[in-house]
C-alpha cells in the first residue's frame, strides 16, 4: 500500500554571510495513512526545520517528499498546521474563528456552516459557539483551534507542539483530548515535541533525531495492550517506562548503543 508520506534523502541548511549551517541531512521515512506520527530530538536538532519542510513553508535542498505518491508543489492545501498557540481572535467568536479557514478558502457554505456546527457540538463546544476565546479554558481554545484546522479535510494534519503553552495538568488533558479526537477522524497526523511522555503517550511510531545535523536516529514502534487505547492509560502501563528508557538513552548520547526488537537503528 502507497504511503500518505514518503520523505527520501532530504537535505537542507540555512546560509548566511558566515557560511553554511546543516539543519537536515539525508533524513528518510515514511508515514502510512491514519498513523499517528511523533518526532523528537535534541534542542536544535532541525525537527521544525523538518516541518517547514513537510507544510512547503521550504524547499529541500536535496532529496524529495511525496505525498500520496505525488511529488510536493506550491500547493499545500491537503496540509492542516496547529501550532503551539491557539491563535484565535478575541474580537470573533468561537464559531467565528473556527470558521476561519473555511472563509479564507472561500468554502464558507450552507454544507459547511452545518459541519462546523456539528463538529463543534460533537467535540464539546456546543453551546460556546457565541462566546469569545477569554471566556473559554486553555483546553477548549486548543479544541476550536484544532476544529478550525479539522474542517478544512486535510490529508496530513502538523502538530506543532500544541500543547506546550498550557499548564502541566490541563496539558495531560488537552494531549488526552485532541489525541483523541484526531484518532477518532482518522486523520494521518505528525506531532514535533520535546516531552517524550507525550510521544509515547500518542504515537504509533517515534522516530528519533540525532543532534544537528539531524539525522533519523532510531525508529521506535509504540505498541500497549488492548484497551489502553488514551494517553493517560498508556501512561500507567510497565511499557510506557520501558519505552521512556530506551528513548531517554537515545537522546543522552548519539553513541549510545540500544538493544531490543522494538529499536530500529538506522
Amino acid at each position: 500500500m502507497k504511503p500518505k508520506l514518503e520523505v527520501s534523502q532530504v537535505s537542507y541548511s540555512y546560509h548566511s554571510p558566515d557560511g553554511e549551517t546543516p539543519a537536515l541531512s539525508h533524513i528518510s521515512f515514511t508515514v502510512r495513512t491514519g498513523e499517528f506520527l511523533a518526532i523528537i530530538g535534541p534542542s536544535g536538532c532541525g525537527k521544525s526545520t523538518l516541518l517547514s519542510l513537510l507544510c512547503g513553508l521550504l524547499s529541500p535542498e536535496d532529496g524529495s517528499i511525496l505525498m500520496d505518491g505525488i511529488p510536493f508543489g506550491q500547493s499545500t492545501e491537503g496540509i492542516g498546521y496547529m501550532l503551539q498557540k491557539d491563535h484565535l481572535f478575541e474580537w470573533r467568536t468561537i464559531y467565528g474563528n473556527a470558521a476561519l479557514g473555511l472563509e479564507i478558502q472561500k468554502k464558507l457554505n450552507k454544507k459547511s456552516r452545518q459541519d462546523l456546527s456539528e463538529m463543534l457540538k460533537t467535540y464539546g463546544l456546543g453551546g460556546f459557539e457565541t462566546s469569545r476565546p477569554s471566556e473559554l479554558s486553555g483546553g477548549m481554545r486548543q479544541r476550536a483551534a484544532l476544529i478550525r484546522t479539522l474542517i478544512l479535510k486535510p490529508d496530513l494534519l502538523l502538530l506543532d507542539e500544541p500543547f506546550s503553552a498550557l499548564d502541566y495538568q490541563t496539558r495531560l488533558s488537552v494531549c488526552d483530548d485532541i489525541s483523541n479526537i484526531i484518532r477518532s477522524t482518522g486523520k494521518t497526523a505528525i506531532l514535533i515535541t520535546h516531552d517524550l511522555s507525550e510521544a509515547i503517550s500518542v504515537a504509533d511510531r517515534v522516530i528519533v533525531l540525532s543532534s544537528r545535523p539531524g539525522r533519523v536516529k532510531a525508529v521506535l514502534p509504540i505498541t500497549f495492550p488492548d484497551g489502553c487505547g488514551s494517553p493517560l492509560e498508556r501512561r500507567n502501563t510497565a511499557e510506557f517506562s520501558s519505552y521512556f528508557n530506551q528513548m531517554w538513552k537515545l537522546l543522552q548520547d548519539d553513541s549510545t548503543n540500544v538493544t531490543g526488537t522494538q529499536i530500529k537503528r538506522v
